[in-house]
């Protein structure tokens, strides 16, 4: 099959952007050539002659020299614009915006459809780990039973330095922020909420189900303390963010939380920057993907291959849309937690199903137990998930010695 010839319009030129061009620059065998760059600030200076760009996105939309269009930049709404007026052009697109995506993603489906166009998104999720084509793909067959792992480098490096070093919460962000893997405004990553968008996405080509993002149940990392760390450390656990979905005949379940790993869990060893996402399926039981999940050439990485998909007129089929139409949320569906909040009242212990352990402290209490995903946004306090068997292995010790004896844990 010969590659057709690609002519790109790309929005944006930061970080990514520039990853880009530089890749593309050096792989001209790809026959994929940027015709103009449309960016919003004029006066900023830039590594490439000013001739390359444009501040009038009509001049890429509307050009009929151009059939590929690059989105990268960092506005959700605007972006969502743009792949939408590109499409209703016949013009392919390539995105990395995965809150637009997550937000939009039922009505960018339709778009498709109707247009017939390609919509290419690799590099929205997990940078250069090519988990979307996997799924789309490889599992296109295969019933997925769940997907788990961490699906954000930002937060990662963060709780890499103060799990290592002993860096405060404060200190680590300052570093991340230093290091260019954290916005000056890192709300969306360590509030959880781009682990989230990048959650929906997967549960899309996983099962064929788009969730809105609002309705995922998630907490970040920005309420721990060093005393969690400790507790950590001292049971010989990691704290990680983790992204979490499950099905089970027609439950979905969906979470993205502060995590306790152990060692024989692929994510215990997964630091700084990269990204690590598991995928447990009926047939070829667990594959576990790693690789860097933030900076300028993953990620340029990831949209070179979409680009070069794209030339052999590769589009996602979306092959479980149909049947991903009978599942349904299940909130009702319990964790083990580790809670860590100011006083344990009658009011914290009837939100749990079951209380495994209290112990309570004049600074502050732990409450261990089994915690419904709907009564999450009710916890006032630090929540971490705990896996079970750490329940039985690690907690019939110091805490529970002081609360229950290990035949009761």
């Amino acid at each position: 099959m010969s590659r057709k010839k690609l002519r790109i319009g790309l929005f944006g030129f930061g970080v990514v952007g520039q990853g880009l061009y530089e890749v593309l620059e050096k792989t001209p065998a790809l026959q994929a050539q940027i015709i103009k760059i449309c960016v919003k600030d004029r006066n900023k200076k830039r590594s490439i002659d000013a001739t390359h760009f444009t501040f009038h996105q009509h001049e890429l939309l509307y050009n009929e020299a151009i059939n590929v269009i690059v989105e990268l930049i960092d506005d959700a709404d605007a972006a969502f614009d743009i792949v939408k007026t590109a499409m209703e052009n016949g013009k392919a697109v390539v995105s990395a915006n995965k809150k637009m995506i997550a937000e939009h993603l039922d009505e960018l489906i339709v778009l498709q459809q109707r247009f017939q166009v390609p919509f290419l998104y690799e590099a929205a999720v997990c940078a250069g780990i090519p988990v979307i084509r996997n799924l789309e793909e490889y599992y296109d067959n295969e019933l997925i039973h769940s997907i788990s792992g961490i699906v954000n480098g930002s937060t990662n490096f963060i709780l890499t330095k103060m799990s290592e070093t002993g860096s405060g919460y404060q200190e680590a962000l300052k570093e991340a922020q230093e290091a260019g893997y954290a916005e000056s405004d890192p709300w969306l990553d360590v509030s959880g909420r781009d682990a989230v968008n990048k959650l929906s996405i997967l549960v899309a080509h996983a099962w064929g189900r788009w969730i809105h993002p609002d309705t995922v149940v998630a907490k970040g990392i920005d309420e721990l303390s060093a005393s969690d760390f400790e507790w950590a450390s001292t049971h010989d656990l990691r704290i990680r963010l983790k992204t979490f979905a499950s099905r089970k005949e027609n439950k979905l379940v969906t979470y993205v939380l502060p995590a306790f790993t152990t060692s024989d869990d692929p994510a215990y060893r997964v630091n700084g920057v990269f990204n690590g996402v598991e995928i447990e399926s009926s047939f070829v039981d667990k594959h576990y993907f790693s690789g860097r999940g933030a900076g300028a050439y993953p990620t340029a990485s990831a949209v070179l291959s979409d680009i070069s998909a794209l030339s052999y007129d590769y589009k996602y089929e979306y092959k479980k849309l149909e049947s991903g139409k009978k599942l349904e949320s299940d909130l009702r569906h319990a964790i083990t937690v580790y809670c860590r909040v100011q006083v344990i009242n009658q009011k914290v212990r009837s939100l749990f199903d079951d209380v495994f352990i209290e112990k309570n402290d004049e600074e502050e209490s732990i409450i261990i137990g089994r915690l419904p995903l709907s009564k999450i946004p009710y916890i006032n306090g630090t929540l971490i998930t705990l896996p079970e068997e750490a329940v039985h292995t690690f907690l019939a010790n110091e805490i529970a010695q002081e609360v229950l004896t290990p035949e009761e844990v």
